[in-house]
């Protein structure tokens, strides 16, 4: 029997929680201001959606548009608020000026969580060298996936990337989960299951109404569909 696809949502809210939840999804990233890409949230916010479901939360550091990490003791201080208001797992990844992982303000902030798990998120797709990115990141505690389309402008572009590193798990670098989105689409899924890859992102698509709208249990159940379970 194979494994089952983990899908992952993007939530902005409690409702949007809920509902993807009663779609199926696996886990959920939690974010505020999607017109930055997605921000830190607030502790209520975190607070609320632990106590509203019971899947797995990822929850953003990162307080400002773009991947430098800006002023670390905030990120620090905006870690510790998470873990207070009952986050578990976190997102967070910083580039430098040349397109390398600020690898000083990644540990500093992972310090924070403790060994608790994290995903590097898609400042992968504007690193200057994502091989050594990964090889530099190898046996980081805590992280546990990437968040990539394979390339900057997503997933259409990115494919044949995404199908490349797959290939490569176990490889060192390549111990942790691709999760995949960023421009995902549901005719994407059959190529990129094929490749390997078992874990998939969705923000927009599980809003049919877009960004101004709520996520929507069935789009969500649509997508646990094409990925089975």
């Amino acid at each position: 029997m194979s494994k089952r696809a983990v899908l992952e949502v993007i939530a902005l809210d409690v409702e949007d929680a809920v509902a993807a939840q009663a779609g199926g999804a696996d886990r959920l990233e939690l974010v505020t201001d999607m017109a930055a890409d997605g921000l830190t949230p607030s502790a209520a916010t975190v607070a609320g959606l632990r106590a509203a479901v019971d899947i797995p939360v990822r929850v953003m550091l990162r307080l400002a548009d773009g991947f430098a990490a800006g002023a670390v003791e905030r990120l620090v201080t905006a870690a510790c608020e998470m873990r207070e208001a009952g986050a578990e797992e976190f997102v967070l990844g910083f580039l430098d000026a040349d397109g390398q992982v600020d690898l000083a303000a990644v540990e500093r902030v992972a310090a924070e969580l403790e060994g608790c798990r994290w995903t590097f998120h898609r400042a992968i797709d504007r690193a200057a060298d994502r091989d050594a990115l990964r090889k530099q990141l190898a046996d980081f505690p805590g992280l546990d996936t990437y968040l990539t389309a394979g390339a900057a402008e997503g997933v259409d572009a990115g494919l044949p990337v995404l199908c490349a590193e797959a290939g490569r798990r176990g490889e060192p670098g390549y111990g942790q989960q691709l999760l995949v989105g960023g421009g995902l689409r549901l005719e994407h899924v059959r190529g990129l299951l094929a490749a390997g890859i078992d874990a998939f992102h969705i923000g927009g698509a599980a809003r049919p109404r877009g960004w101004d709208g709520p996520v929507s249990a069935d789009a969500v159940a649509e997508w646990r569909r094409v990925l089975g379970g």
